[in-house]
């Protein structure tokens, strides 16, 4: 019904006639702008009827794929895309969207190709150069990343698309302060665009300039009232507030939107756990838990809502394996001797509450592999140069203390993913477990060179203090709290080491700062 009240409208004035160079070039113009402005409907709707009219669809296959696309119809624009060639002025277009399916739909080797063939039509497009770079992160080429999007941005310094994927990477790879001007670059030229609103706001929150990131909610939900995105971080704001009620109203009005995001998850089991809805809470953060089996705060967050709710069997069945590992937390250690307590077996409590009350640095440790090595060798030698194959693979062999074998296969990794943020991590953690606190420095530095995360933060200060190097773990850690002021972990790391450091004063006052906000 939509369409037909848009084509109503849209084709009020003449049709243009098939062959006729200025009439095509005016409705490829307008389907441009319309695209542009995020109205798919708007571009397609008078494309098709032009073509119905004696335009040739090689003319504007480019454009109603691109519009297919944006309305999330990738079955159609597939068949738009696929089923005939594209006129020579239209091919770099054509391509590059190909690309941007190939990529939505996962298909990365598929979208390489067809970008691929974009630049050998139109090799100075700053969006081309934008896609590539996107393709590039999601398939963990994160410096190669970089280079693409600086390139778009040369290409084109008021392209709006680079200047927003370039502040999403400075943030990556510098810190929140440093991704802002990238974000406010780009709403100089287009202030009312939604995407860099959404970032922007993003990162104030992340800053904890909550008035700022405020200003800019409301501004986004007047572009666009149904933004899913400007509703969530209002929420977010409000939970943070103290204000639950009026969080899970907002949070409501995304409706299906955030379902599968991981953040959204977590927020919504927060919520129903403060509002005492605790089997609804369990629910969701299991669910979060599935999703992200390495996500350790996740974990704790199920194991609370659990013993809040008196499910002291499944703790021990889910978290109990955890609590056995040399690097569990405190918390979780204490949590799993109160179920056995509460089970009636003290003595099985004892181990678990008398490693809760000990202080001191966790030792590094794998975690668990999940399978025999036998099993997971197999997988590795299927696919060695793919992560989801070699992680497990790695801590496998870590279990075994093949240490020497470990960090060969690490090294491979790396080696054929040298812009990956991670693989230089995993190399890093590897000499870390070998003792070889020099060489996983080396490794982490260039990790943090490529994507500086709270990751490769909490590796880089164990590993700076573990080689004597106190001094310089602070320095490093209040640089990244100073960009990154709302890290709670890196308030732990100086909190932590400026005790050990003997610095009481200093320690004292974060850790009321870390009191305040519910970290104590």
């Amino acid at each position: 019904m939509a369409r037909l009240v848009a084509a109503a409208v849209l084709l009020a004035a003449a049709l243009p006639v098939a062959g006729s160079a200025p009439v095509l070039d005016g409705l490829r113009g307008k389907a441009r702008a319309a695209l542009d402005r995020g109205d798919g409907i708007a571009a397609e709707v008078p494309l098709r009827e032009a073509v119905r009219n004696g335009t040739p669809a090689d003319a504007v296959r480019d454009l109603v794929g691109e519009a297919l696309l944006l309305e999330g119809d990738r079955t159609e624009a597939r068949r738009w895309l696929t089923e005939g060639a594209f006129a020579p002025d239209t091919a770099g277009n054509g391509w590059r969207v190909r690309g941007r399916l190939e990529l939505a739909e996962g298909n990365l080797q598929r979208a390489a190709q067809a970008f691929d063939q974009a630049l050998r039509f139109t090799p100075d497009d700053a969006g081309l150069w934008v896609d590539i770079a996107r393709l590039r992160f999601s398939g963990g080429e994160q410096a190669q990343a970089i280079g693409a999007a600086d390139h778009a941005v040369r290409l084109d310094p008021n392209n709006v698309r680079a200047l927003e994927l370039r502040g999403m990477l400075v943030r990556e790879q510098y810190g929140l302060r440093a991704a802002l001007p990238w974000f406010e670059a780009g709403l100089r030229i287009a202030p009312n665009d939604k995407a860099l609103l959404g970032e922007y706001a993003a990162t104030l929150g992340d800053l904890g300039q909550y008035r700022a990131m405020l200003a800019v909610c409301r501004k986004l939900i007047e572009v666009d009232p149904k933004n899913a995105r400007a509703l969530y971080l209002q929420a977010v704001l409000a939970a943070r507030a103290g204000k639950t009620e009026l969080a899970r109203s907002i949070l409501l009005r995304t409706g299906t939107a955030l379902r599968d995001m991981p953040a959204a998850i977590q927020l919504n089991g927060i919520l129903e756990y403060r509002a005492g809805n605790v089997n609804l809470a369990v629910e969701y953060f299991d669910r979060l838990s599935r999703m992200q089996p390495d996500n350790l705060e996740a974990q704790k967050m199920l194991a609370r809502a659990l013993d809040r709710l008196g499910d002291y069997r499944q703790i021990l069945d889910r978290f109990e394996i955890v609590a056995r590992q040399p690097w569990a937390s405190p918390y979780m250690l204490a949590l799993v001797g109160h179920a056995w307590e509460r089970q009636g077996k003290p003595q099985r409590a004892a181990p678990y509450l008398a490693r809760a009350a000990q202080h001191g640095v966790r030792p590094f440790a794998p975690l668990p592999s999940g399978a025999p090595l036998g099993v997971l060798g197999v997988r590795y030698n299927e696919a060695p140069n793919f992560a989801t194959n070699v992680l497990p693979y790695v801590r496998g062999l870590l279990e075994m203390r093949l240490n020497g074998e470990a960090l060969a296969v690490a090294t491979r990794l790396r080696d054929a993913n040298p812009g990956a943020s991670e693989a230089h991590l995993l190399v890093g953690d590897v000499r870390m477990l070998a003792g070889d606190t020099t060489g996983a420095i080396a490794d982490y530095d260039r990790a943090a060179s490529i994507r500086y995360t709270e990751p490769v933060l909490v590796r880089m200060d164990a590993a700076l203090r573990a080689a004597g190097r106190a001094r310089d773990a602070d320095g490093m850690t209040a640089r990244y709290l100073f960009q990154n002021p709302g890290s709670v972990q890196a308030m732990k790391l100086l909190e932590a080491g400026w005790r050990r450091e003997g610095r009481g004063a200093d320690a004292d006052a974060m850790a009321q700062v870390l009191a305040g906000r519910g970290q104590g």
